[in-house]
């Protein structure tokens, strides 16, 4: 299909709502926990089911699909040229109280676009691709965003397979369980370009009555696990002044970095969203804590300052309840820049479609921001309801859906014409 053939055949290439609502309500149902939410960590039984079904769906679109060996799937459509494709795509992976939109949408309005292009028999000049990444949420091996990580180059294959997760199994094992463990390289990928949508999962285009965000990067994002070693004692009988309480320790750096947060004015994040005592019994002062720090900024530089500041308390709050205190980097991201083009383009595409539009950073790690270092990157948003993500609750409206649905067709249209 070439000139004005290929013009009239793109402009007879629309999204079908109801089959992508469709897929998601169907990938939905694999792991579906009580009240509407989602359960499958990366490399889980549940999360295989759920491969599966997206990859028979890869291939009942006639992708030609490639396992890596991470774990990445990728499903390619030939284009007129051989060459790097354009490739959109995200993870299927959950936290254990996720919702159905998460990482999700991201792969199935990937497929819907090109279930689009086959409906109208449009051939792009590049090819394009659509990727789900292993382990974008971190939620069982660290850091998140392992996959797509991995895809780039930016952490060695071997390194992720022997990372070890929550339950003391490995990245590798784990991938020979589920029958994923592929061959296709990693480390030396190219790509023409990479667009990702997800719902924002935040509450600024609700909040704004925007329907589309034109994501202009992600923040930094660095994670520490402290672990605390005291002495446990009797609660009862032994005084204040003697203790070498552990869990006072992690309690203090806890209130420290929220207290540091929060002074800022608002760029710098933190939170502690792990903790551990032992031996975890009431009358017992704790003789171990281990907790995790979780912190973010836009500026790279105050992130820095605000991982200093925290380290230099701790130390120093440890010292006065005389326990020893160790720590390990458990993710370390500096913040990304989308390419301006793509931003510029998201918007155009929006306001033409009728949608109101807003330039936004993106508060969450996203694989897109693994592969802005390997070629131009961009995302597109729609609304989360309440703002509400990694949790049940999770809800984006259907009109929503295919608006970014829509804005994403034309957007990888566009790059694959390039």
């Amino acid at each position: 299909m070439t000139g004005a053939a290929l013009q009239s055949g793109r402009d007879a290439v629309r999204i079908n709502g109801a089959r992508l609502l469709r897929r998601i309500a169907d990938l939905g149902q694999v792991g579906a926990i009580e009240g509407g939410g989602v359960c499958r960590l990366a490399l889980t039984d549940a999360d295989r089911q759920g491969r599966d079904l997206v990859v028979q769906w890869m291939r009942e679109l006639g992708l030609v699909v490639t396992v890596d060996g991470i774990g990445n799937v990728v499903g390619l459509r030939a284009g007129r040229q051989a060459g790097p494709p354009v490739m959109t795509g995200s993870h299927i992976d959950t936290v254990r109280t996720g919702g159905r939109y998460d990482g999700n949408l991201g792969v199935l309005a990937g497929l819907e676009v090109i279930a689009a292009l086959n409906d109208a028999g449009v051939v792009t000049e590049r090819p394009i691709a659509v990727a789900f990444f292993t382990n974008e949420e971190g939620s069982r091996f660290a850091p998140d965003m392992m996959g797509s990580l991995v895809f780039q180059g930016g952490l060695p294959l071997a390194d992720a397979l022997a990372t070890i997760g929550i339950d003391g199994t490995s990245v590798r094992e784990n991938l020979a369980r589920i029958g994923y463990a592929g061959t296709a390289p990693t480390g030396n990928n190219e790509v023409h370009a990479f667009v990702e949508l997800h719902v924002e999962q935040g509450p600024v285009l609700e909040h704004e009555g925007d329907t589309i965000g034109a994501v202009t990067g992600v923040q930094g994002i660095h994670w520490i696990e402290f672990t605390v070693q005291g002495v446990s004692n009797h609660a009862g009988t032994t005084p204040m002044a003697l203790r070498h309480d552990a869990g006072i320790v992690a309690a203090r750096i806890a209130c420290h970095a929220r207290d540091l947060a929060v002074a800022s004015g608002g760029g710098q994040l933190a939170t502690v969203g792990q903790v551990n005592l032992f031996p975890n019994l009431i009358n017992v002062i704790p003789n171990r804590a281990t907790f995790t720090l979780d912190l973010r900024n836009t500026d790279g530089e105050a992130l820095r300052r605000a991982i200093a500041c925290c380290l230099d308390y701790a130390a120093r709050i440890a010292a006065q309840e005389g326990v020893e205190l160790s720590h390990r980097v458990l993710a370390d991201f500096a913040p990304v820049a989308f390419d301006e083009a793509i931003i510029g383009r998201v918007e155009e595409i929006a306001r033409r479609h009728g949608h109101r539009v807003r330039r936004l950073p993106s508060g969450a790690g996203h694989d897109a921001q693994m592969l802005a270092r390997m070629c131009p990157t961009g995302m597109v948003f729609v609304p989360s309801v309440g703002g509400l993500s990694h949790n049940v609750a999770e809800f984006t409206h259907d009109k929503d859906i295919e608006a970014g649905a829509g804005v994403l067709l034309e957007l990888m249209l566009g790059l694959a014409e390039q």
